[in-house]
Formats: C-alpha cells, structure tokens, sequence
C-alpha cells in the first residue's frame, strides 16, 4: 500500500539550539558567504522563495518558524518545497529572527544556488542592454533590474564595483527580477562597452548637458544604455565613449535624477517605442 505524502514539517518538530548546522550554514552565508564570493545566497520571506521557484533556481534547503504556513498561501508554498524534495525544518522563532534582515522577520530562510546566464541571451531578438557601471547602492540596482525586465530589456552587465544583485537589500528591490534577468556580472565596464558595440548595439549614456533629449533618441535599434554610480555618475571616459549622450529635461532647480528613475524613463522610452 502507498505511503501517504509526507507533508510540511510538525510544528513540534523544532530546532532550538544555534549550534545547529543548519542554523550555522544559515547564519555563515549572512555574515561572510556573499561576501566571499560563494555561489550560494540567502532568500527571505515567501515571495522570494516563490520567485526563485517559478525561475528554476535551485534551492538547496529551506528553515520556517513554527507559525509558518498558518496563512494558506503559505501552507501552499510549504507543501510545495516537500514535493519537490527540498530539506525542510521548523526553526526556532527567536533563532530564526536572529538571521532576519527584516525588523519583523517573515519567518521562512532558504539557501538557493546563484543563477548562471549564458552571454548570447544578451542579445537575443532587438537587444536592449543595460550597463551597470559601478553602481554601488543595492537597493538602487534592484530597482534597476526590475525595471529592465519590466520593459523588457534583453539583459545586462553588472561591472567591477557594482553591488552584489543577490544580496539581500537587491533581492528586495528586484523581487525576483536578479532569478530572470539574463545579466553577466564582474568585468570591467569599458569591456562591457567594447562587447556590446562588437555585436552592432549603439551605446547611449545619460549626461545632465547631453545635447539629445531621451525622447528623440531612436532606441528601436539594438541598444546598450550606460549607467553610472549614484554619487559621482558615470566616469568621463565611459561617457566619453558613448555613441550618444542623451540628458532628461528637468524643471530648475533640479539638476540630476536617481540613477534608477532615470533608468527607468529611458528604459520605458525604448519600451514604448518599440510597441509602435
């Protein structure tokens, strides 16, 4: 006779000490592994979890509080990580918040494998491109990477000095979008440019004195926009190197934009041209 599904987790069945091994990989991977370059990363919360899922990212092991799955959204999420195999244990409430970066912690941690893309899907249909150059503020390029793939850029280059897209604060602001976004990360932004202009993508970057207005620059050819760090903007040699410098009208005294609004204006420029 079959055996019946063995389902979440008891309540009852909890981890309480902190010398646990799990709740020692979990703790590890906070405090040092994603600055040491390890291909793993950390995911909070159920709406994470449920992205990295639906993306195929690979999920190695998951921890939840006792009081996880009382919502059936969550009950859901649960049943659906036993069913797919992944280790799975009720962890204390306390420890479990120790290892959130959230002031309310939503009371679920995985440990996922880090996506790896292949550089052709870069360029893939009409590329649109963007070019992360040194930007240093994860939540920022969170942000960016959403509203990428929102537009429906083709892909991106994270450069040297550019925030880490699965750190935390970036997964936020992402929401997913850092599992989807086909994206190469660590080389030099003026290789970055040299690989983009190889394959026939003109290169925009946006200049506060650029001569062009983003909305008369034609984006409905393959494109690479450039995007620099949010306190000193792009370096002059970037720019410099650019096909076009394109510059967003502003009311004075205004003078710059966040880099993801304005990532995000020329990103959703090219978006609507390419739908005429």
């Amino acid at each position: 006779m079959p055996r019946p599904p063995a389902g979440p987790p008891r309540a009852d069945d909890v981890i309480r000490g902190r010398s646990n091994p799990l709740v020692q990989r979990l703790r590890a991977l906070k405090e040092k592994g994603q600055r040491a370059g390890t291909d793993l990363t950390l995911l909070e919360g159920g709406k994470l979890v449920e992205e990295a899922l639906g993306a195929g990212v690979e999920l190695l092991e998951a921890a939840a509080s006792p009081r996880f799955g009382r919502r059936a959204e969550e009950d859901r999420l649960a049943e659906e990580l036993v069913r797919r195999g992944i280790p799975f244990r009720r962890v204390d409430e306390d420890v479990l918040s120790s290892l959130s970066e959230l002031d309310t912690s939503p009371g679920l941690l995985a440990i996922a494998r880090r996506p790896q893309f292949d550089e052709e899907r870069l360029y893939r249909e009409t590329p649109l491109v963007v070019i992360a150059a040194g930007l240093q503020n994860p939540g920022n390029l969170g942000g960016l990477l959403r509203s990428a793939e929102a537009a429906g850029a083709t892909g991106a280059y994270l450069t040297e000095g550019t925030a880490d897209p699965f750190s935390w604060k970036a997964l936020r602001g992402s929401m997913g979008s850092a599992f989807r976004l086909p994206h190469v990360r660590g080389i030099p932004a003026g290789a970055a440019i040299e690989r983009v202009r190889a394959r026939g993508l003109q290169v925009v970057s946006t200049d506060a004195h650029g001569a062009i207005s983003y909305d008369v620059t034609d984006f409905r050819r393959p494109t690479a926009l450039v995007l620099g760090s949010e306190g000193s903007g792009l370096a002059q040699e970037l720019a410099s190197a650019a096909d076009l410098r394109v510059n967003v009208p502003m009311q004075p005294p205004v003078e710059s934009l966040n880099v993801g609004v304005a990532a995000g204006v020329l990103l959703f420029e090219a978006a609507r041209q390419r739908r005429r």
